[in-house]
């Protein structure tokens, strides 16, 4: 970079990109495990925060350290015309087990652990809550730092302490070596086995009590505060937090549930588009988010391809939608595959709150909220395929789902495609900005035209 007096700020070392969905190092031709491959990553609002699912049911934390090293925000630092030397680098914190197999019994279902979705909460005393779900069980994270606890001064040796079970992080005083916990003989003098409750000749002279001391080191601690299960028959396909820090929401295919963080045994259903014949059922919900800062709002998509932004004030049971957001067909272009690629997959408020980005097969849609009239714009990322959409109805892939997401400044939107690639679009006022990257160690290859030759490559989230 060039500034005003002439002299180049020292640019930082460009990043080493790869397409990755496992972590760790893989030796050349090491299968990757099926448990291992990440299903869901989410950010936490500071951007200090990264979680990971997997389809093994855990959840892996990762923390910011560049910020720390350089004594600041990043966005502080970058508001002070200061060029950062170091790319943003996130360092392993934590991990734990999530969820685990089940299976529902009732409706002999097996109930994988896979890792749908990861939503952070609000943080509260230096510790860290995240909400994270599988196909039917919600549940709420806590990860905090506890001071170790040691025990001292314990009756016997923890060498010798074997059938008493182990000892761990234990500081022992030094006690005769004769004897055990319980009045066992620690030496085998007189024929007795080290679990042996036996006394030896002349008894136990005296027995301490062991002493628990706190001390200063800490270990990262995961502890599931709350259980939120029980109240979908359908797959879960979203969950969201509100703004209120107190309430979030869960969807399946026909319901959208709101819950209390506190009460894990009660839900409210607030909205349910189950007809009473299921033979009527036209269309599914597909995804739900709540407003980033109305409490009272949340939005929620459908496979007809509409958006509905409905209001908990108006009642408690919100059948009723306050807008309806919908693309009315052009006269004459409806086909067998139209309301398919309608289906849409994914929806985000963004920051702001003022417009919803949504995601088909075909596009991504950028709506603002006080316009129903149609999309404020419309960006094309498979339309190289439309010739092929026969072929990718044959093999199923025309119902392969796609996220979506939005910069933090709104100026940008990005979504994934196929054969490793996403596409980002800039949607600012007089913007054309239209970038397709590769996931792979070469992400700037920039791709003008698509060139896809199989009906079936491979997908990029």
């Amino acid at each position: 970079m060039d500034n005003g007096g002439g002299s180049s700020e020292a640019a930082a070392q460009p990043l080493e990109w790869k397409f990755s969905q496992v972590f760790g190092e893989r030796t050349a031709g090491e299968e990757v495990q099926e448990v291992d491959i990440i299903s869901a990553i989410e950010f936490d609002k500071s951007g200090d925060h990264l979680a990971t699912g997997d389809r093994g049911g855990r959840v892996v934390l990762f923390e910011r350290t560049d910020t720390r090293d350089n004594g600041g925000q990043r966005r502080d630092l970058e508001m002070m015309d200061y060029s950062m030397s170091r790319h943003p680098e996130f360092r392993y914190k934590t991990e734990f087990q999530s969820h685990e197999p089940e299976f529902d019994y009732l409706k002999s279902l097996e109930i994988e652990e896979k890792i749908n979705k990861i939503r952070w909460c609000q943080s509260a005393n230096s510790a860290l809550y995240l909400l994270s779900t599988n196909d039917k069980t919600i549940k709420l994270w806590k990860v905090q730092e506890k001071k170790v606890k040691k025990v001292f001064d314990w009756n016997v040796h923890p060498e010798k302490a074997a059938g008493n079970g182990p000892i761990f992080g234990s500081h022992v005083s030094a006690i005769p070596k004769s004897y055990m916990a319980n009045g066992g003989c620690g030496e085998r003098n007189f024929g007795c086995a080290s679990n042996d409750s036996s006394f030896p000749p002349g008894g136990v002279s005296s027995l301490r009590l062991p002493v628990v001391v706190t001390s200063q080191e800490t270990n990262l601690v995961a502890g599931c505060r709350r259980i939120y299960a029980h109240a979908h028959d359908y797959h879960i396909n979203s969950i969201s937090n509100n703004s209120d820090g107190e309430t979030f929401i869960s969807a399946d295919d026909l319901r959208i549930n709101l819950w209390n963080l506190e009460i894990s045994n009660q839900s409210f259903n607030i909205v349910d588009v189950k007809p009473a014949n299921m033979e009527d059922l036209t269309e599914v919900i597909t995804s739900a988010e709540f407003h980033p800062t109305h409490c009272n709002m949340l939005a929620y998509s459908s496979s007809k391809g509409s958006i509905r932004l409905i209001d908990m004030r108006q009642s408690a049971l919100c059948d009723t939608h306050s807008k309806l957001f919908e693309e009315q067909e052009a006269p004459g272009t409806r086909s067998f595959f139209t309301e398919i690629i309608a289906s849409i997959s994914d929806i985000k408020f963004a920051r702001n709150g003022r417009h919803i980005l949504s995601r088909d097969y075909m596009t991504l849609k950028l709506w603002d909220i006080n316009m129903d009239s149609g999309p404020v714009a419309t960006f094309q990322v498979h339309e190289h395929l439309r010739p092929k959409l026969c072929d990718l109805y044959e093999n199923d892939s025309i119902f392969d789902k796609f996220e979506c997401c939005l910069s933090g400044d709104g100026g940008r939107v990005a979504t994934g495609s196929y054969s490793n690639l996403f596409r980002v679009f800039g949607c600012s006022e007089g913007s054309a900005e239209s970038t397709t990257l590769e996931a792979s160690k070469n992400p700037m290859s920039l791709f003008l035209h698509f060139q896809e030759t199989s009906s079936n490559p491979v997908k990029a989230f």
